[in-house]
């Protein structure tokens, strides 16, 4: 590990497993009325379904930036036991600006999973269809790119996975805050905009 690169390792070791624990309280939050069969009360109470999916969507988020500010003090607090055990100097890498993009990150998988909560209305299917989502399409781009050419071109314009890992590392050109844009709107905005209107139309049983 490199001297300058504690703190780093450290939240990210902490902060990783969070990308996949925070889609999974995404996933949970909002499909909770349909698994366990309590929308038709919530929604009688609360006709307004917005309002009810705005609160469950507004908590998570709230837990999804009090876990990566936990992740970053656990790594502060890593950095400052880890150097003072191994007699070296404290090396603060990690700056704001980095540290609000790991949480944009972490916040990206968490919408990821209310938005496939959403589309689908159920728990296992949505908690299955995350993990293809996260392990299977990263798999499918990166043989199609390494055996294609012309989909090498176009991936980072089309992999959210790919695009999103950088906000990780911490280093994005302005050509990769686009290509970040594009492919959030393809796999996350679009989607969710058509998850709300389903769900808003459909028949609460």
């Amino acid at each position: 590990m490199a001297p300058g690169e504690v703190l780093a390792c450290f939240a990210a070791a902490i902060g990783a497993p969070m990308t996949i624990i925070l889609p999974m309280i995404g996933i949970l939050a909002v499909t909770s009325e349909w698994s366990q069969r309590s929308g038709l009360t919530t929604f009688t109470l609360v006709p307004h379904r917005s309002r009810v999916i705005a609160a469950k969507v507004a908590a998570s988020i709230a837990v999804g930036v009090a876990s990566m500010l936990f992740a970053l003090a656990v790594g502060a607090a890593g950095n400052l036991l880890g150097t003072a055990i191994a007699g070296t100097e404290q090396v603060w890498d990690v700056t704001p600006v980095r540290a609000l993009q790991i949480m944009l990150g972490g916040l990206m998988c968490l919408l990821t999973g209310t938005m496939l909560g959403l589309l689908l209305r159920s728990s296992p299917v949505a908690l299955v269809a995350y993990f293809i989502y996260a392990l299977l399409l990263p798999t499918v781009f990166g043989v199609l790119a390494t055996n294609q050419n012309a989909f090498r071109d176009i991936q980072p314009w089309l992999d959210l996975n790919l695009t999103q890992g950088l906000l990780f590392e911490g280093r994005l050109t302005v050509e990769q805050w686009a290509h970040l844009g594009v492919t959030a709107t393809i796999w996350l905005v679009l989607p969710t905009v058509l998850a709300l209107r389903l769900v808003t139309r459909s028949e609460v049983r």
